[in-house]
């Protein structure tokens, strides 16, 4: 008999894949709704693409992170106890202006028409969403402490991750949703949608520079990476 036994296969979480699903397909439905909606149609044909592309997107990444990695998965749908209250206040506004978004996004160009995007600068949007749902796609992939919300994870061996992405910078996630952000309204082609939006990226600019304090204050060897990446969202800028 060999002395080497392979390892048994680790058995798919369906339980989690289900709850982690149905998450995202609440989500979906929700901002589907309030674009639409907000709309007042049914036969906005770059709506529908788009709704339909971010759900195939945002299942594939959820599915493809409960295989990879359950753990993280699982603290993503949690909220610590010792996760932050400034944190907690920023995502509770975060959802709000998400759905804002969408409402001004289908009000103008959806049902008003009050914005003309030019066709150069959707296209733009559309290769800017590449690197929005990528960076935290490649984030998740190599950090597997990349949390809901700011805590340190001293249970699960919270220590800093230096490669992948956080070579360059040190907040990649939300490098990609300040992307999202600019890009969904050009994309669909309002002007008010991207005022929204930029209020958003002032959260997420808040928020990094919170979380980074937080981190160089409490998490252990996370200073002296500081120190080697120094940018947080840009390279060469902040």
């Amino acid at each position: 008999m060999s002395a080497y036994e392979p390892a048994s296969p680790r058995p798919f979480p369906f339980r989690l894949a289900f709850q982690r699903g149905l998450q995202a397909t609440l989500l979906f439905l929700a901002l589907g709704a309030a674009l639409l909606l907000a709309a007042g149609r049914l036969d906005w044909w770059q709506a529908w693409l788009f709704l339909g592309a971010y759900y195939l997107i945002s299942l594939t990444a959820v599915l493809n992170m409960i295989r990879t990695d359950p753990a993280l998965s699982a603290e993503r749908s949690r909220v610590r106890a010792e996760s932050k209250d400034w944190d907690k206040a920023i995502v509770a506004a975060q959802g709000l202006l998400t759905l804002a978004l969408y409402v001004v996004i289908g009000l103008d160009a959806g049902r008003f028409g009050w914005s003309s995007v030019p066709a150069w600068l959707r296209l733009l949007a559309i290769l800017g969403m590449v690197p929005a749902f990528g960076l935290p796609a490649w984030a998740s992939r190599v950090n597997t402490y990349l949390s809901g919300t700011v805590s340190i994870q001293a249970d699960r061996g919270h220590h800093a991750v230096t490669h992948g992405p956080y070579r360059w910078i040190r907040h990649p996630m939300y490098a990609g949703m300040a992307l999202y952000d600019m890009c969904v309204p050009l994309l669909l082609g309002s002007w008010w949608g991207l005022l929204v939006g930029a209020l958003m990226i002032t959260l997420v600019v808040v928020r990094t520079a919170l979380e980074d304090k937080t981190l160089q204050a409490e998490l252990p060897g996370y200073a002296d990476y500081a120190r080697q990446v120094p940018f947080r969202l840009i390279p060469g800028v902040w």
